[in-house]
Order: structure tokens, then sequence, then C-alpha cells
């Protein structure tokens, strides 16, 4: 069994780029299209699977290890259950595909964008701020220094995998990897391009414009098609998904399409009943309260919730009372309160026969149970 070091003439301790090296030199000496010698043949076999042995970090060392790491078959004449996996499936498909593209798309990418619930009312358009791989301008996208272009790789002549006759226990096979040269791609650019390193793209800030549609909640995601990172050698982008997260409001709250809100009214108006003015999410709102209101009440302002995400129209707002009882009196209110007391029906406090307490009633009645 040859020793692989020995195969390529390279010390035990050389390094992957010196072990490229010396393999690229043999083989534009013994590659079968230049020497068509059995000799210069049996030596390419034997200088390609040393090269894909030693080229590959775990191979290579467990190969070191020898025999105890249950590395098997050193030689070209080694022939293992990875090998005939290689020869009837992985060599078929090399031969079917031919190189592979430097070009691919692009990862999806996915951000958390806070909108405020008054926006979420009519939607609203953001311009948000995406650091992430973009086309790479000195190159646009070719890998190569201007002025450059790839070239053949001289190895496997631009098929992308080399391919070799091994001895096994079925005579000889002939089997195909990726070349260890050109990585598969068939072509090698000898100068790369110096702003994104042959990469085809770099990472930049840009500026994307999303359409925030009306009544979207927290934790619905908005899909942006082809937002996302561009992919290696200018390849089409991907997808940009965001996450939304509604802020939270001081005032009003949702219940689906609906907003709600909680009105403190003194006891005077609940008693006489009166109309209000406040400032809604989106313009005033007039409020009609009835003569003798209750706390707990429900007040629905048809049409002034949210706008609906599919379909038409909008949700209601419902405002729930509560009725303040006023705690400092002067001695005058307090007569007053007194002969109103005194000119109706004595009616002594007593339990409710309803069991739950006034803000479980009032947000049962919010939600409608």
């Amino acid at each position: 069994m040859a020793d692989h070091y020995e195969v390529l003439g390279v010390d035990r301790a050389a390094t992957a780029e010196e072990i490229k090296k010396a393999y690229r030199k043999l083989a534009r000496e013994l590659h079968p299209d230049v020497n068509p010698s059995e000799d210069a043949a049996e030596r390419f076999k034997l200088v390609t699977h040393a090269y894909d042995v030693l080229s590959d970090p775990d191979q290579r060392e467990r190969y070191d290890l020898g025999p105890q790491a249950g590395f098997g078959g050193g030689g070209a004449g080694g022939f293992g259950f990875g090998d005939i996996f290689d020869t009837f499936f992985g060599a078929a498909q090399s031969r079917t595909t031919g190189p592979r593209s430097r070009r691919e798309r692009g990862q999806d990418a996915l951000l958390r964008i806070e909108v405020d619930l008054d926006e979420v009312v009519f939607g609203t358009k953001r311009e948000i701020e995406v650091d992430t791989a973009v086309l790479c301008e000195t190159c646009n996208g070719s890998c190569c220094a201007p002025g450059t272009s790839p070239v053949t790789c001289d190895i496997c002549r631009g098929t992308g995998s080399i391919q070799r006759s091994v001895r096994s226990l079925l005579g000889n096979v002939m089997t195909s990897s990726p070349c260890g040269t050109c990585r598969g791609y068939g072509t090698v650019i000898p100068n790369p391009c110096p702003t994104c390193a042959g990469q085809g793209r770099i990472r930049a800030k840009r500026t994307v414009t999303v359409d925030v549609p009306s009544g979207v909640d927290t934790g619905m995601r908005l899909h942006l098609p082809g937002e996302g990172e561009t992919g290696p050698a200018g390849g089409p982008n991907g997808d940009l998904y965001l996450e939304v997260k509604v802020k939270h409001h001081d005032i009003f709250s949702r219940n689906g399409d609906d907003l709600l809100a909680t009105l403190e009214v003194q006891m005077t108006d609940a008693i006489l009943g009166t109309t209000v003015k406040l400032a809604g999410l989106d313009g005033e709102i007039a409020i009609d309260l009835k003569p003798g209101a209750q706390s707990a009440d429900i007040v629905t302002v048809k049409d002034r919730g949210i706008t609906r995400l599919r379909g038409g129209g909008r949700g209601d707002l419902k405002v729930g009372i509560q009725v303040v009882t006023p705690v400092r009196l002067n001695s005058k209110e307090s007569q007053l309160i007194k002969e109103f007391a005194e000119s109706r029906r004595p009616v002594p406090p007593e339990f409710s026969t309803f069991q739950q307490g006034l803000f479980a009633k009032l947000r049962d009645r919010f939600l409608g149970v």
C-alpha cells in the first residue's frame, strides 16, 4: 500500500495549500489527456486517491492515525462500502448533473417590527433598515476582479468531477468525485474580486419599504418576496419575513377587530345621562350615556374599531362604564344627597346573586360571554 504523502511527494506536516499545489503539479503531468501511457494512468489514480484523502481534514486525520482508526484502503486498490455507494450513486449523479453553479439562492431573513395601535386601524407604510448580504457592485456578482473572468479548470477540464478506475470485488469500475481543485464548479477564479473576496456579494445596510396592512396583530408575519439576502455569486435573493408586535396603548386595548376602553363618569352623569366627546385613535368620538347608567354597562360605538385584515368594514369600539362615587362632599352637597335618599323608597344593601365581581362582569361583557 503506497503512502499518500510519498505519492504526492510532500512531508507529513505539509499544509493543505502545499498538498493542493503538489497534486495540481502531478495531475498536469499524469492526466490521461496529457500522458496516455499505462504507467501514467496508474500513477494518476494513486495521486488522485491520495489527494482525495489528504485534502479532507477528517479523512487525513484518520489516515494519520493508521488502521486502528478505522481508515480502510489507503491505496487505489482499496474498496469499501463508501466506494460502492460512490460508484453506483455519487458517480452517476456527477456525470448527469455536470459542474455545479456558483450562483445559489440567498437565505431568507426574519426581522421584528413594532407598530402602534393607531397604525393598525388603517394600516401604515414603514421604511426599515436591513443589514444583509447585497450584490457586490464591483464585480456585479461575477466574483472576479474587474477585467477578468473565471477560467476552465485544467484538472477536470470543466466537468467539475474526476473519474478514475478502481479495482474491486466487482472488477474494474469507474468512480467519480467532485474535483478537488475547482470544488465541482468546473472553473477557477485566479483573480478574485478585491471587494467581496470572490463571493459576489457583500454585507451592507439598505432601506426596505413595508406596507403594514390594517388589522395585523402581534405574532403575525409579513412576507416580502425577494427582499432577503442576495445569494452567492449574485444568486437570486431570498425572502424577508417581518414578525409584527403591536405596542401597548394606555387607553385602548383590542379584542379581535374591536377596540375596548373604559370610561369613568360621575354619579350625576350616570343618573341623568350625558353625551361626551373624546379623542379616539382616528379622530373625535361621541359617546351617548343614557340616564341610569350602571357600572359595567357597555356602550357600543359602531364602526370605530380596527379595519379588518381580510374583507371590508371595521370592528366596533366598546366602552365599559365605571361610575365614580364622590368621596369628598361639602355640607351643601351632603344635604342634597340626604334629601335625595329620603325621597326614595329605602332599599337596604344586600349581597348580589351575581357571583362574579365587577371587573369580571365588565370583562365578560366586553368579550360577549
